[in-house]
């Protein structure tokens, strides 16, 4: 068998184990990512790749609304995440969906947060080494260009510019195969599945070009082009390498949300065995056993037991929960001190955690589905380019001018109108505001969000670590200094954030040796032959001190202590508003923006924190899907709605808010769910985020106007034949400076607290009303 024969073979067989094998892989994927509701409605995830503009979006959604059985089809723009649902009496058909997908020019797989990772990972990397190609091409065939320039002005000889027109083609030609790969795939894809995308006139400007340049070159003419090519990939890349770089909220919030499940789960049978099973298979009335620091599994209902339960979840309070038997118990949950049986209420994929996860995904599909400014331009330009240079070369044919002469003016109009400037006009400005707003204490999570910010007329807070500092302080020490001397020492071996609001008043003594820390508890240490206790009120048997000090302080918290058999203490702790929570408010009402505190915290909590801040509309008690239900009924008002939370409950709130702000200290998921975080514990960075949008959003609408002035002169001008293709590239990176330029112009930002923000008096006798009953 000849080399050529075994290399058939050796592909042949490759192919068929190939097809042999990933089918059942692709099977297995799927019965993982398939989830069926209890109406019977199927539902599916897929990672799609190729998507560039709301275009895409559009084309894979109503395209696959046509298939049997599809009950709809919504694509979140955002991490590329189509999510599909089935009829519930139609059987879910994958491989209709993939083979429907592949028909419109995308590649799918199975969504899964580290797939999505990779895969943007390698993206990133790819778009990367293409600018690097495409920016060493441009400076050296700059360079030659201009030499070509200056010699046909002067006493080169045509012998010589040939030449340097041929070192142009060796960098130019591959740096132009290499680099623009990602827009000629774009626009292979597109024409397979009959669209034309944003990428088509993107790829035929450089093709053309670059083949004009070559039978220039060929014929020895005065000028090439290939300058020109190059360059409009370089100016374009940047653009596309900094839309990638700002697009990451989502996978993370992906990756964070799926850290709070619990992949198995200890189920308790009728004999009282125990068995390790996985958490999709729980169903409703099932026995499992939470053992301590476990999450629980499935939301249910405790039949045995007692533990502390960190249900942030629900309430956005850190503090631990003390749950006991016909206490509600919810997945996601952590498990403190004590064992737990629980039995199941909820089967996998009804869980409170499934609830918040669909919230938040339908959420951030409608934001999605928002058109931005560039997406609003694009709509516009690609068949406002083909038609202006289709004219052109018509029109110069029927005027009796060449193929070679039509068609020059022809690749004039497409170079000048390329859209370095249109490609430019949003990312520079996303990328200089949000080095203004770093320098601020702000960090940028979604470049988009700029425009959205511009347009906020109501900001809504949740209370506890928004604005309240995120750890508490202690509120009054009792009359015996000694009994909180020996405290905040105990305290200082404990990680417990109620614990870390005594450690102050050690006043620099060191932790009491041999201390230990009972976990979900409290901390305890022998010093003398006597046990000192710091903790919870259960742990310390302080039970009646800790609800006095309650009844006192109904918008407290206390941690107690115990030495021995002496009378247990209940330290008074409470979270402190963020220094410049009052003056920040003030301003945003003394703009005119309308101010609301939405919480998961006690009534008396939520209203006290209200009263000193002069808001006169809140509501506590809120759970998850509260918190977005009134997020929405705001936006059906006609309210854009920002919101600024920081606990895990917030997650879907900040989601569906027309824009969000979370603290660095929030939890992962409300981190990756925001559009920006802030840093530090002042409250300014809300004032600087809205005063960065607005001037984000005029310098964005001053490049797209100039992008359209300049096509307005441009165009007509080389459609008359007035531009060569390389006078065209000079006007076009021109353009692409000025816009450039003009970003630059982000960097200048306004002061954060508006003038005479303390000045305005929030009334000491402001009563707060609250504006719902929560739940």
């Amino acid at each position: 068998m000849c080399c050529t024969d075994m290399a058939l073979a050796y592909v042949e067989a490759h192919a068929a184990w190939s097809e042999a094998n990933t089918k059942p892989s692709l099977a297995r994927d799927y019965a993982t990512f398939l989830s069926r509701a209890a109406d019977g409605t199927a539902r599916a995830a897929f990672a799609v790749e190729g998507v560039r503009c709301a275009g895409c979006m559009n084309a894979i959604e109503r395209g696959l609304a046509d298939l049997p059985g599809i009950g709809g089809a919504r694509l979140n723009f955002s991490d590329r995440r189509l999510t599909v649902t089935w009829k519930p009496e139609a059987e879910a058909d994958i491989g209709a969906v993939l083979a429907a997908l592949d028909a419109l020019g995308f590649k799918a797989q199975p969504f899964a947060p580290g797939r999505l990772s990779d895969a943007e990972a390698a993206e990133s990397q790819r778009l990367i080494r293409a600018l690097a190609v495409a920016g060493f091409a441009s400076m050296n065939v700059m360079l030659l260009a201009i030499s070509v320039w200056a010699g046909n002005v002067s006493d080169m000889t045509p012998e010589n510019r040939d030449l340097f027109h041929w070192i142009q083609a060796v960098i130019a030609l591959p740096a132009a195969a290499y680099a623009g790969r990602p827009f000629y795939e774009g626009a292979f894809r597109g024409l397979r599945a009959g669209r034309v995308t944003m990428d088509f006139p993107i790829t035929l400007g450089v093709v053309l070009t670059l083949v004009m340049s070559v039978v220039e070159s060929l014929s020895g003419a005065a000028h090439a082009y290939f300058d020109g090519a190059v360059m409009l990939l370089f100016f374009l890349l940047i653009g596309r390498v900094l839309d990638q770089t700002m697009r990451r909220r989502t996978r993370a919030f992906a990756e964070n949300l799926a850290a709070l499940r619990s992949e198995s789960a200890t189920l308790v049978d009728a004999a009282g065995t125990l068995r390790d099973v996985p958490a999709a298979e729980l169903r409703a009335g099932a026995r499992i056993l939470v053992r301590p620091g476990e999450r629980v599994p499935a939301d249910g209902v405790v039949e045995h037991g007692a533990s502390d339960l960190d249900q942030s979840l629900v309430t956005g309070e850190t503090a631990a929960v003390t749950v006991r038997g016909g206490d509600r118990v919810f997945a996601g949950a952590l498990n403190g001190n004590g064992a737990l049986t629980v039995r199941v209420t909820a089967a996998a994929g009804a869980s409170l955690l499934d609830e918040v996860e669909g919230l938040m995904q339908r959420a951030l599909e409608a934001r999605s589905r928002a058109l931005v400014l560039a997406d609003t331009a694009t709509r516009l330009y690609v068949p406002l380019v083909h038609t202006a240079a289709a004219l052109t070369l018509a029109g110069w044919l029927a005027a009796g001018a060449g193929w070679h002469a039509a068609l020059l003016d022809a690749v004039a109009v497409l170079i000048v109108t390329c859209p370095c400037a249109l490609g430019l006009a949003i990312p520079a400005v996303q990328v200089v505001a949000a080095g203004a707003l770093f320098r601020e204490g702000v960090l940028l999570n979604d470049g988009t969000a700029l425009e959205r910010f511009a347009e906020i007329d109501t900001v809504v807070f949740d209370k506890t670590g928004t604005l309240t500092l995120p750890l508490p302080t202690l509120a009054e020490g009792p009359p015996d200094d000694g009994a909180l001397m020996q405290a905040a020492r105990l305290a200082l071996s404990s990680r417990h954030p109620m614990a870390a609001a005594l450690a102050p008043a050690a006043s620099g003594a060191d932790p009491f040796p041999g201390a230990q820390e009972a976990a979900g508890l409290g901390v305890r240490a022998h010093i003398d032959g006597v046990e000192l206790r710091l903790g919870s009120a259960r742990f310390c048997e302080a039970e009646a001190q800790a609800e006095a000090a309650l009844a006192a302080n109904p918008d407290a918290s206390v941690i107690c202590f115990r030495a021995g058999n002496d009378t247990p203490v209940a330290f008074v702790v409470r979270q402190a508003l963020r220094p410049d929570a009052v003056e920040v408010v003030a301003s945003l009402r003394q703009a005119g923006r309308r101010v609301m505190i939405l919480s998961g915290d006690r009534p008396s909590a939520v209203e006290a924190v209200a009263r000193r801040l002069g808001v006169t509309e809140w509501e506590a008690g809120l759970t998850p899907p509260d918190k977005i239900g009134r997020i929405e009924a705001l936006q059906r008002e006609g309210r854009r709605v920002l919101m600024v939370g920081d606990g895990l409950n917030d997650a879907p709130a900040l989601a569906a808010a027309h824009a969000s702000l979370s603290p660095v200290t929030a939890s992962h998921v409300s981190q990756a769910a925001a559009d920006a975080l802030f840093l530090g514990r002042d409250l300014a960075p809300v004032l600087a985020v809205l005063a960065a949008g607005r001037r984000a959003r005029r310098l964005m609408v001053q490049n797209l106007w100039f992008s359209a002035a300049y096509n307005v002169v441009a165009v007509p001008l080389a459609a008359a034949g007035l531009l060569t293709p390389l006078i065209a590239a000079l006007a076009m990176s021109g353009s692409s400076l000025v816009v450039t330029l003009n970003a630059l112009r982000a960097r200048a930002m306004t002061p954060c607290v508006l003038p005479g923000a303390a000045d305005v008096s929030t009334g000491p006798n402001l009563v707060p009303q609250r504006v719902g009953g929560g739940t």
